[in-house]
């Protein structure tokens, strides 16, 4: 089963209910997938090191100006205004560029090739309770994660558990990451914010058409309107991890708290136990 762990605001706890989900589920058919590929950090829990890396390229049209006639159709043709053609030139802007290629397949003099653009790179390593973690990292100054996520994503065929840790918001990044799962587990904070963002996560997983449940974090006794929001959604509210000052000192050193805090697997076998329910 690939479960996707998101929310809709950063710092909701996304990353450690990934992390001990990892850690409940650990085999070696279990791998924690890092999709948050802006800013991961789902190694720093588990203190692994690499063991292999792969760059991730996309597709963009490398121009042949000694052929080009410089008819403007390539700028006219691309919809984010990647190509400019000024006198005896073509400017070509890598950030702006989609992959679609449409200059590459439309160029009448067929004077663009295809060359390759660095996104970024994917780490594999093997961590020590004997599950994979994979690792997406977005080149700076790269704008689009998508294709990097994608790359993450291709399937494994020897998994049993796939926990993808997604990246914060609700923009193309979120879609890619959530996209193919068979559950989307939306963490919310019992807040205003938290139960605005939340409505908006759940409003993308039901675009998506992956069924959703939702775990509040931090709870303190008051849902904050979260369960009204499960509720008028039709989502189960599967668990409430409690605001807990010891978990947080785990967390800020670093370390993976299920491993001190017994009760957080047994929260992780309800919350697994749950998701298997709402998918029957």
């Amino acid at each position: 089963m690939r479960i996707a762990v998101a929310g809709g605001k950063g710092g909701t706890g996304k990353t450690l209910l990934a992390t001990c989900l990892t850690e409940y589920l650990a085999g070696p058919n279990t791998f924690l997938l890092d999709a948050d590929v802006e800013e991961p950090d789902a190694a720093l829990f588990f203190h692994s090191t690499p063991e292999q890396l792969n760059n991730v390229y996309c597709p963009v049209p490398e121009i042949d100006l000694d052929r080009c006639t410089f008819c403007t159709l390539c700028a006219q043709v691309c919809q984010f205004n990647a190509l400019v053609v000024i006198p005896e030139e073509v400017l070509f802007f890598p950030e702006l560029c989609h992959s679609c290629l449409a200059c590459y397949y439309l160029c009448p003099q067929a004077c663009i090739s295809q060359s390759r653009y660095l996104l970024g790179e994917t780490a594999q390593a093997l961590l020590s309770n004997g599950s994979s973690l994979l690792t997406g990292r977005l080149k700076v100054g790269a704008p689009r994660a998508v294709p990097l996520i994608n790359a993450l994503k291709k399937e494994n065929p020897n998994a049993d558990w796939e926990i993808v840790d997604c990246p914060p918001g609700t923009s193309c990044s979120l879609m890619a990451a959530i996209k193919d799962t068979d559950f989307c587990l939306l963490v919310t904070e019992p807040t205003p914010f938290g139960r605005h963002d939340l409505s908006l996560a759940l409003q993308a997983a039901r675009l998506m058409k992956v069924p959703a449940g939702i775990v509040i974090n931090r709870w303190q006794g008051k849902d904050c309107g979260i369960e009204r929001v499960a509720k008028e959604n039709a989502v189960p509210l599967l668990a409430r991890i409690p605001y807990n000052l010891e978990l947080a000192q785990f967390y800020a050193q670093g370390k993976n708290p299920q491993r001190a805090l017994p009760w957080l697997g047994d929260l992780m076998a309800e919350i697994v136990a749950g998701i298997k329910e709402a998918q029957i």
